[in-house]
């Protein structure tokens, strides 16, 4: 047999070609195929009846010789799929218990899984930018969403066959720094603190610096001098330069080493800042940028949104900003990763600058006959309060990222010292931390990630519906099934081959596991995690109608195997969606 990981690629190849066979030149969405409702069949071929439509043809007559062409193909035969006509043309698909079997005993651990998935991105080199805060500031609730987003999908790129490189293109050089410098030097700054001390003291200098350039034109000026130094490289500005990225990073990656976040590259916009000139001098030379009252801009006349509004590459004093070092950091990663695609992981506000800057990166790597990777903005929503605005603390600021990290641990060790008092400290603590941090991510990953969403403390840490708890609390009553197993028989659980499918509750939920593949699909195809949270929400309630309805332990040896090694594959399949999420799992709560 054919090995088949995601059924309705594989349907659809072979429908396409069947079609192919008939003579028939086809669009692709005419061979694509989708899960269709239970009650009709397992997948559905979507777009026949159109393509008979746009050809003339009659849509069933159309569907028929199309079946008969499938049927003379030996794979199609040999997959063992059911195919049958319905309605005025439909083509429903029906999954029998031996392709069901065979594809749950092909795909029974996380290496087969991930060869099976593989197959998707395989060859391909994709750069993921995201995060990104800002040094000489604390990480805020604001910076949640791309870290965690561009997080899950960097995992699902990588699981799926890709070559990911993960850039964390960091906000370290500008305007902020003149200021900053030269109220470290006006006031006693304690470098000994914590970092998380640190930079709360550099936030209330810079506020303090901005208030006086506002008010005093001398302080101003000094501050530009200040900046003018750091650029032109004197030792005293870029060692204190050095010094506040390197403590703002050490802040940074508490965070990240807790919410098990990685990158294999940080370069920040000061990286750049030898090559931006490379930028504006091939724009002007191509006649893609002008000066416009000293700056440098770019116009793309031609578009019906930006045709008036200039693409500003440098500012009129000289400097660099966002657009000329996201450019450069473009040709970087073309010249140095080789880069296919490249995903900027950004909330919303940022739609305008990234489509202009796409525009540009498109024209002038035309011109320039550069490489142009695909280029993808995943953009975001805002995390509300229950107010309906930006969450916020009481005191109008900003709610720092670490202290809702604590307080999401906090109240989940209340819930598990409630509910498993016996435990001892320490496993109270990790299932707290697992449970909290985990419940924070999930309730941002399992929304589509273009809606603004409303934080809920009693609903995300709840244990009923579509949360983090229930789904880890899903796997952990899986896993006690297992250590009722004696010992020896454990790890001849996950190699179990499984006979046959008997009850009604057994199909079902073998029938959810084969959709795997499908959630991955969906997830990728647009970057929106919350399709596989979706799937894993709703096979972990598959599972939990099939537990009801079909005791485990205790039956006949064939029915209990048979039924552990289902119990085996769900375990597998809630437990790599969820890692591809960025959670930790917990056999025991």
């Amino acid at each position: 047999m054919v090995e088949i990981f995601h059924v309705p690629s594989w349907i659809g190849a072979r429908l396409g070609g069947a079609l192919a066979r008939l003579g028939i030149e086809a669009a692709e969405e005419s061979a694509r195929v989708q899960p269709a409702d239970p009650r009709f069949g397992d997948f559905q071929a979507n777009g026949l009846l159109a393509l008979a439509k746009r050809r003339g043809l009659v849509p069933r007559p159309l569907a028929e010789k199309l079946l008969r062409a499938l049927m003379a193909d030996e794979e199609w035969r040999g997959a063992g799929i059911e195919a049958f006509v319905s309605g005025p043309g439909f083509l429903p698909f029906r999954l029998p218990d031996g392709f069901l079997l065979r594809w749950l005993n092909t795909y029974r651990d996380e290496s087969s899984l991930r060869l099976g998935a593989g197959q998707r991105f395989l060859g391909r080199k994709i750069v993921v930018d995201y995060s990104s805060p800002n040094t000489a500031k604390q990480m805020h609730v604001g910076h949640l969403r791309s870290m965690i987003i561009g997080e899950s999908i960097q995992r699902l790129l990588r699981f799926c066959g890709a070559a990911v490189i993960r850039d964390n293109h960091i906000g370290d050089w500008g305007t902020i720094f003149g200021i900053l410098i030269l109220m470290i030097r006006q006031n006693s700054l304690d470098w000994e603190r914590s970092p998380a001390e640190v930079l709360e003291s550099l936030e209330a200098l810079y506020r303090e610096g901005v208030a006086r350039t506002n008010e005093d034109e001398a302080f101003l000026e000094e501050a530009r001098r200040e900046l003018v130094r750091l650029q032109r490289g004197e030792p005293e500005n870029v060692a204190l330069w050095q010094r506040i990225n390197g403590l703002s990073y050490r802040a940074f990656q508490e965070i990240y080493d807790e919410m098990d976040v990685h990158f294999d590259h940080v370069l920040g916009e000061s990286f750049y800042r030898d090559q931006v000139d490379r930028v504006c001098r091939e724009l002007e030379s191509i006649g893609l940028a002008e000066i416009s009252d000293g700056a440098l801009v770019v116009r793309h006349r031609a578009h019906p949104r930006f045709g008036e509004q200039p693409f500003l590459v440098r500012k009129k004093d000289g400097a660099s900003n966002y657009a000329t070092t996201d450019l450069a950091a473009l040709l970087y990663r073309v010249e140095h990763f080789h880069a296919d695609e490249i995903i900027y992981v950004t909330d919303g506000r940022q739609q305008d600058h990234f489509q202009q800057l796409f525009l540009t990166a498109e024209a002038w790597f035309f011109q320039k006959n550069y490489p142009l990777p695909a280029l993808k903005h995943v953009w975001f929503g805002t995390i509300l309060g229950e107010d309906g605005k930006a969450i916020r603390t009481r005191s109008g600021e900003p709610l720092r990222l670490r202290e809702l990290m604590e307080e999401a641990k906090a109240r989940a060790y209340g819930i598990v010292a409630e509910k498993s008092p016996s435990l001892a400290e320490e496993e109270k603590r990790r299932i707290a931390r697992a449970v909290g941090l985990g419940a924070i991510r999930y309730a941002d990953l399992s929304q589509n990630r273009t809606h603004d969403y409303v934080f809920s403390w009693p609903k995300l840490l709840s244990f009923d519906g579509n949360t983090a708890p229930y789904l880890l609390y899903a796997l952990a009553r899986i896993c006690s099934v297992f250590r009722k197993l004696p010992a020896s028989a454990r790890g001849e659980v996950e190699a179990l081959v499984l006979p046959s499918l008997e009850t009604p509750e057994e199909r079902v939920l073998a029938k959810k596991l084969v959709l795997f593949p499908c959630a991955l699909e969906q997830a990728i195809e647009d970057l929106r995690p919350h399709f596989l949270c979706t799937y894993l929400y709703e096979l972990a309630g598959v599972f939990s109608a099939f537990y009801k309805a079909n005791r485990v332990l205790g039956e006949a040896e064939e029915t209990e195997r048979r039924r552990l090694g289902l119990c085996a594959r769900t375990a597998l399949i809630l437990e790599q969606g969820l890692h591809l999420l960025g959670l930790a799992t917990l056999e025991q709560m």
